[in-house]
């Protein structure tokens, strides 16, 4: 079966709700949003103008609260209602400026019977897309690995293209089965090990591994350096102008959405990149999370670049070199 409807599912299974104090004026106000990386990429492929199929599971009062805003988001919203327990949430008071969290609520594990319904759900949706996102859980301890490694098995070898923004034991499992795009940020690869510092170099060996071990195509984020890129087993600098941000998170979850995006379309990777760079670029200057104009992103695409980056897949760091190098670091 191959996936040709040109929509994308977007697995999410540990929605958040939002709640923001904010005062632009003398009057405070009070904003309540879906939220969650999943949530994030699935409000920017909507910007893109491609249909998505949200695959979640909700519980608890927090749940109630939840399942009418994502529908009002504008998605197709498939439901596994939870017994387990509740989702989660968080409140952040902007009213200063910068955001100031008062509160943060994990939400509680999915059990056996609520993961085994969740998978089969999303994995129907994910055959029919030709595109699926797995997003990570809010909390890694929410969802077990060895699921997004499963879903990687299965949709990758039913003709869905995987895409991912993981890190550690999940990103991990997925590799073992290969998937088509990942996006990651260097200090997750080294938190997880994977280089022992941020330099262009070590992160260039760390993407050829990546690749090497089961990533077609690879992206690392560096917060305000240019990102890198593995595209066709070469490495590239992605260079774009500077803009000046008002809320640097969420331009990594607008990165891996546009890429789904464009994909989806029947864009080619290197176009898919750099829409995925300018939507994380502009992102940063608004303070909602996985939001964009596509008239602006589309004006934007044409100022980036992916030039060559200075070394090559021979010279890519084996196993043990890459053990030596972060246990001696």
């Amino acid at each position: 079966m191959s996936a040709t409807t040109g929509h994308v599912m977007v697995f999410a299974p540990t929605p958040l709700l939002t709640v923001t104090i904010d005062q632009p004026n003398e009057t405070p106000e009070l904003h309540l949003h879906p939220g969650g990386q999943g949530i994030w990429q699935a409000r920017m492929v909507l910007s893109h103008g491609v249909d998505v199929v949200l695959c979640t599971a909700l519980g608890g009062e927090i749940g109630q609260v939840l399942e009418p805003l994502l529908v009002s988001e504008g998605v197709d919203l498939k439901v596994v209602a939870r017994d387990s327990g509740g989702s989660g949430g968080y409140v952040h008071d902007r009213r200063e400026g910068t955001r100031q969290e008062i509160v943060d609520v994990t939400g509680q594990p999915l059990s056996r019977h609520e993961l085994d319904e969740l998978y089969n759900l999303a994995l129907g949706e994910g055959l029919r897309a030709a595109v699926s996102v797995l997003s990570g859980p809010n909390d890694p301890s929410l969802v077990p690995a060895d699921l997004y490694r499963r879903f990687a098995a299965d949709l990758g070898a039913n003709g869905s293209r995987v895409v991912v923004d993981l890190s550690g034991d999940h990103l991990t499992a997925v590799l073992e089965s290969g998937v088509f795009f990942v996006k990651v940020s260097h200090e997750e690869l080294i938190a997880d090990g994977r280089a022992a510092e941020d330099d262009e170099e070590q992160l260039t060996r760390a993407i050829y591994d990546l690749h090497a071990t089961g990533a077609e195509n690879v992206v690392v984020s560096r917060a305000d350096k240019p990102a890198l890129a593995l595209v066709d087993g070469e490495v590239f600098e992605v260079r774009m102008p500077r803009l000046e941000a008002a809320d640097p998170r969420g331009a990594g979850d607008s990165m891996t959405a546009s890429v789904a995006a464009v994909v989806a379309r029947g864009g080619d990777v290197r176009t898919a990149i750099r829409t995925g760079a300018a939507a994380g670029a502009l992102n940063v200057t608004r303070h909602g999370l996985g939001t964009g104009r596509l008239d602006s992103i589309t004006g934007l695409v044409d100022r980036v670049r992916l030039e060559p980056a200075g070394i090559r897949p021979q010279e890519r760091t084996t196993p043990d070199e890459l053990a030596q190098r972060v246990g001696g670091a």
